[in-house]
């Protein structure tokens, strides 16, 4: 689970919890819908902070589920039931702090926070004359990273103790942490058919390795994982 802060125009700050991120070294990939106000952010300004929430903060993040820095808020998730909100900080209760190389700020109470810097921006399905210019991969590079000192291993400046961090997992839009469920998640209640996109009947369509024959497009997913013997459904965290 990653919070990403951003700068609004004029002195405010956007806070976005997201979860499909990967690094790569010092590099980052962020998958963002481009209509939302971390994109616009993002692409305005080149600048963010990815703070990485612990697994007691699950409140505080949940607390931004279904709301958005867009003003108007995109069709889109008007029909999953978002709402404005400009005061993303306050509505979660985290407290921002000065970053040191870029203007979004930190978040105090995240244990890890990355200052990082956009160094390209990635189309996705940019051949899809349905889903070009709907989302996009941010490539970022990070260029400070703090840690608190919680969470350092003893006896090291570049290290962290992996018994000491509980990071904050969202699992098919619900919080984990290593272990059990931790906290229910409004971000679940949102229907799974508002986030069906042509790949996803795509997907219906697409034939088992080995076997020609063609899915219905009516065939329940649950078939589909039995037939297949594996399934991963597609879908990452926030689109905010």
């Amino acid at each position: 689970m990653v919070l990403i802060s951003s700068r609004n125009e004029g002195t405010s700050a956007n806070l976005a919890p997201m979860s499909s991120a990967f690094w790569l070294g010092w590099r980052a990939m962020l998958g963002l819908g481009v209509g939302s106000k971390t994109a616009q952010n993002l692409l305005r300004t080149g600048e963010c902070v990815l703070n990485l929430p612990s697994d007691s903060m699950a409140p505080a993040v949940d607390r931004l589920a279904l709301t958005t820095g867009a003003d108007p808020v995109p069709a889109s998730k008007q029909r999953r039931g978002y709402r404005h909100e400009p005061d993303k900080f306050g509505r979660s209760g985290l407290t921002p702090v000065d970053s040191e190389t870029v203007e979004p700020p930190r978040v105090a109470e995240c244990p890890v926070n990355m200052e990082c810097v956009v160094e390209a921006v990635h189309p996705i399905a940019d051949q899809d004359d349905a889903l070009r210019g709907s989302t996009a991969a941010f490539e970022v590079r990070v260029q400070r990273v703090h840690v608190h000192e919680s969470i350092r291993m003893a006896g090291t400046s570049d290290r962290i103790d992996p018994d000491a961090w509980r990071p904050l997992i969202m699992s098919f839009q619900k919080f984990y942490g290593l272990g059990a469920q931790l906290h229910p998640s409004t971000l679940a209640s949102i229907p799974e058919r508002l986030y069906r996109t042509a790949d996803a009947d795509r997907a219906r369509e697409a034939p088992l390795a080995g076997r020609p024959t063609r899915l219905g497009a009516g065939t329940p997913l649950r078939q589909v994982t039995r037939a297949a013997g594996r399934c991963r459904g597609p879908r990452g965290g926030s689109r905010r």
